[in-house]
């Protein structure tokens, strides 16, 4: 027996404990459809076990002996309140080092990672926001006390914070495209903080609430002067895609370019129309951008993606060499690729959409469910793997 009490750990410190290579077990207690469908993953493996809370409730002894002795044990359920009655067993039954996370697989959705995308000496400050349960990236950039922010997710506090750190406030929100994987926290910034709501009307029009409309080229620019903030009008994914080109030097794509793969253009039921867009997007609209140019996207579909820094960034060029929705001969080639790829979108997805542009109300908690799991927003990503080698032989 031990007299030990289990503690209290929050998501954030989860991926950090995972990225140091991690040392002790992860026991979720979810069901095995639930584990099965969506689990925790992060940059590094570590051991990672399913013993659903049911079976400890059944059987406490059969249960506690499937876990590995003499380890930290770290739990994880669907709230939390199952992890914390599974600690406290562990501890009553001879385990010394049992935490169980803060808000449970939830908790571990909602989290953000910001990691500085700039150099510590540049005059402005760019963040991305990595969404480790969600596998999406959102930005936030600083320059003199004035803040934007680029496809936030509804956890507006994790931005706020960063701006807070920099003596700054966050004015201007900007959406690549109406998100169908996530809910955005565009309009919760609006009202909490005031900032403008940039959007394309595109995938907005009749949106209920205020916002203010993008144009193609269009520049936004800061009050004390600061990096040039130009929009790039990339549709395909949808038809309001727009990306922002950062001083120059950084694409904020949206879900338009992945580093391995485009994104879908089947989302609103006109796959043919749209994939014609997206490739026009990729062979056209963007083939003047230098091969220099940082490509930060919307989302990643596995950590092999990140650099040493674990940044989801690559150069355009890199992209145009590697990625093989930039490698088909021709529209052709390109609409087949997609065609070949497509697969049924989650059933969630139109909701989300709809409470993007306002239309449907959720309470937090059922924006919580809605929001789980991960996205399936690249054209080949989670479905059939690229191409047949015959049409790959095609695109050379």
């Amino acid at each position: 027996m031990s007299d030990s009490t289990p503690f209290r750990y929050n998501a954030n410190e989860l991926f950090d404990w995972i990225c140091q290579k991690a040392d002790f077990v992860l026991l979720d207690v979810r069901n095995e459809k639930e584990f099965g469908n969506w689990s925790v993953e992060g940059p590094t493996f570590f051991p990672y076990i399913n013993i659903p809370y049911f079976n400890f409730m059944e059987d406490v002894q059969g249960s506690v002996a499937q876990i590995p002795a003499n380890q930290k044990i770290r739990i994880v359920c669907a709230k939390e309140g199952s992890a914390k009655y599974v600690a406290d067993l562990l501890c009553q039954n001879g385990f010394t080092d049992v935490g169980y996370l803060q808000d449970g697989i939830v908790g571990w959705g909602n989290a953000l990672i910001p990691k500085l995308v700039t150099p510590k000496k540049s005059p402005y400050s760019l963040y991305q926001f990595i969404r480790p349960g969600k596998a999406s990236c959102s930005y936030l950039l600083i320059y003199k006390g004035e803040a934007m922010v680029f496809d936030p997710a509804r956890n507006i506090d994790a931005y706020l914070a960063i701006a807070e750190k920099h003596d700054s406030k966050i004015g201007k929100t900007f959406e690549t495209h109406r998100q169908a994987d996530y809910i955005s926290g565009s309009p919760a910034l609006g009202e909490k903080v005031g900032a403008t709501i940039h959007v394309n009307s595109v995938d907005f029009e009749g949106a209920a609430f205020a916002f203010e409309p993008v144009a193609d080229e269009e520049i936004f620019a800061w009050a004390k002067g600061g990096p040039e903030v130009r929009a790039l009008h990339t549709p395909g994914h949808t038809m309001g895609s727009t990306s922002y080109l950062i001083d120059n030097k950084y694409l904020l794509t949206g879900d338009t370019i992945f580093i391995n793969t485009a994104g879908r253009p089947d989302l609103g039921g006109k796959w043919e129309k749209w994939a014609r867009e997206l490739y026009l997007t990729l062979m056209l609209r963007l083939r003047n951008l230098p091969d220099e140019t940082l490509v930060l996207p919307g989302h990643y579909t596995n950590w092999d993606e990140a650099d040493s820094d674990l940044l989801i960034m690559e150069q355009i060029g890199i992209l145009r060499r590697n990625v093989i929705a930039f490698k088909m001969a021709n529209v052709m080639r390109f609409t087949e690729f997609i065609q070949e790829n497509m697969r049924p979108q989650p059933g969630v997805y139109a909701e989300i959409r709809r409470v993007n542009g306002g239309w449907l109300k959720v309470s937090p908690e059922e924006a919580d469910t809605m929001d789980l799991g991960k996205n399936e927003c690249g054209a080949s990503n989670y479905g059939k793997v690229g191409v047949s080698a015959e049409s790959l032989r095609s695109t050379t």
